[in-house]
This record gives C-alpha cells, structure tokens and sequence, in this order.
C-alpha cells in the first residue's frame, strides 16, 4: 500500500530509485541527454551503491533501475547487480543499449536482475548507423534474443521516434516485439537543457497523441500506469506498446515516484533540474551513520518539487 512509502512535501510516494552508474557510453546517439546529469568521471564503487541500496531500502524504496551512459560498460556490473540483489528488492531493472547484452544476459539473470530495457530506435542498419554512429545493430539483436532465451521477462524495447527518421517504422519494430514476447515502448523525443543541440529536438520532434489515437482505436485493451506518469499501455493481437510522453506532461511530475544517483554519488531530486544536488557518497565513504544517511535522503526527497504543474 502506498503509505507505506516515504512521501515528499507533495504527498508523493518515493517508490524507486534510479542509478547512474556511469556517463561513459560506446555509441553517441543523437538525442541523448544522458538522463539529466552532469558529465563526471567519478564512479561510485560496487560497495558503495550497495551502502546506498541497503539505506534506500531500510526507507522503503521497493524498486531499483540501474542506467548510464551504458551500465553494462562496468566490468563490475555483475558483482553491482549481485550486491543489490542481496537486499531483496521487489524489482531490479536495468536500461541499456543492448551491445554487450549477449555477454552478459545469463550472468545478469543469475546475479539477480528482474528486467531490462533496451534502447533500440530502429531495425535498419543504415539508420542505426546515422543515430548511433556505430554498427552495433547485429549485436543488439543478438543481445535481446539471448535475454529472452536466459528468462527475462518482460524485456522491453525503448524506441525515440524521430521525425523523417524512424516514425515509419513502428509497424516493423511491434512485429519485431511480438514475434519475441517484447514490449515496444514508443518514446516522444524530449528537449533538455542538457541536450548538446536543441535544435535537433526541435527539428526531429514528432508528436506521438495521433500514434495514440490509432492504438486506442486497433487495441484489444488498454492499462493506465497511474504511477508511471500516467502512460498507456496498449494491448494489439497478442502483442503489447506503451507510449512514453515527455516530461512537459504535467502528468509526469504529478505522478513521479523516482528519486536518482548521480554517477559520483549525488542525490538528483528531478530529472531535469542540476540545481540542487545532495551530496551522499561523501557521508558514505566517511563511515557515517545509518540515521545520518537516512537524514540526507530525506534531504534529497524534501527538495523534490513538481517541474510542471
């Protein structure tokens, strides 16, 4: 039940917590904003996110996303996912490209991993190419069908429509995504204030509420995630979308329940705010006690506020 949670001053429940374990990436994809953080090359080690964990835990927190950059560029990643799973979360998710997905699916699973998500925005090579500025396609492909091999369910596949680029390909990816017992998760490309260059947002923004409408209208059935921004999922002939709208939905803010760690140990109370950051992993590192570290979480949380209303 949600009073279980610790809530912030908007009587929003603090569900899960989402991890950025590094901003190192192996493809440049041209929308990234690397999910709202400041550049660092300070990482956090294996012990220290499971500190983290275990005092996120103790708080409530019931749910743990792991992203990047690519998390599963840390040669470590394995022993991360296995210390955290030791804390007996409810979920345990993981974001990633997809490129060493194939290495490391069944170890993933084996060390205590419940999902993932795979950025994938397009099945043609020579579109991939020109997002990613990498030949990686083969290798992704290879990596989603070897985590449904190993038992993930659900994978999921988080597809950013781009105008005049990939909004034409929705139909092949859904296949794709059904023929493999895949979610697809249609993306609406966001601007940012730490986007290298707005102007692509501006340019290749493609606005998914006619998308939306089609769905209802072919859906056998459709779900409201009230806790997940509000996002629709949509039922098709067997297979399953969720169309995922930016954060200027004021439904966004009202129903986040997410708090984030910076790479470098940082508590990020909103995704697109770099304003007010609470120092953690120095409290960490310094030995300090469990009620101290619960002091600066709910620091963190307090300083949580709606970014549209």
């Amino acid at each position: 039940m949600l009073e279980e949670f610790v809530k912030d001053r908007y009587q929003r429940p603090i569900i899960s917590l989402r991890i950025t374990l590094t901003n190192r990436c192996n493809v440049n994809c041209l929308y990234c904003h690397h999910d709202g953080m400041i550049t660092s090359k300070d990482e956090m080690t294996a012990d220290e996110l499971y500190s983290i964990c275990k005092i996120a835990k103790n708080m409530g927190v019931k749910k743990i996303r792991i992203s990047g950059g690519e998390p599963l560029i840390r040669k470590d990643i394995v022993e991360i996912i296995d210390k955290i799973a030791s804390l007996e979360f409810e979920d345990i998710s993981i974001t990633t490209n997809g490129t060493f997905l194939e290495k490391y699916a069944e170890d993933l699973k084996n060390a205590g991993l419940d999902r993932l998500n795979v950025s994938l925005d397009t099945l043609n090579p020579e579109t991939y190419m020109f997002i990613t500025k990498k030949d990686y396609l083969e290798s992704v492909k290879a990596g989603i069908l070897k985590a449904v091999e190993v038992g993930f369910y659900p994978v999921k596949i988080n597809m950013v429509i781009m105008k005049d680029i990939n909004q034409n390909e929705i139909r092949d990816m859904f296949e794709f995504c059904k023929e493999n017992n895949i979610v697809l998760q249609l993306i609406e490309l966001i601007e940012s204030e730490n986007c290298d260059d707005d102007k692509f947002s501006a340019d290749y923004h493609y606005k998914l509420d006619m998308i939306e409408e089609k769905l209802s209208e072919i859906a056998d059935d459709v779900y409201e995630r009230k806790f997940m921004q509000g996002r629709k999922k949509y039922y098709i002939n067997g297979g399953e979308i969720e169309v995922v709208k930016p954060v200027d939905n004021a439904n966004f803010c009202a129903n986040c329940s997410r708090l984030r760690i910076t790479p470098d140990g940082k508590i990020k109370p909103c995704l697109l705010r770099n304003d007010n950051l609470v120092e953690l992993i120095s409290h960490v590192r310094a030995g300090e006690s469990e009620e101290k570290l619960k002091e600066i979480f709910m620091e963190g949380i307090n300083k949580r506020e709606p970014f549209n209303s």
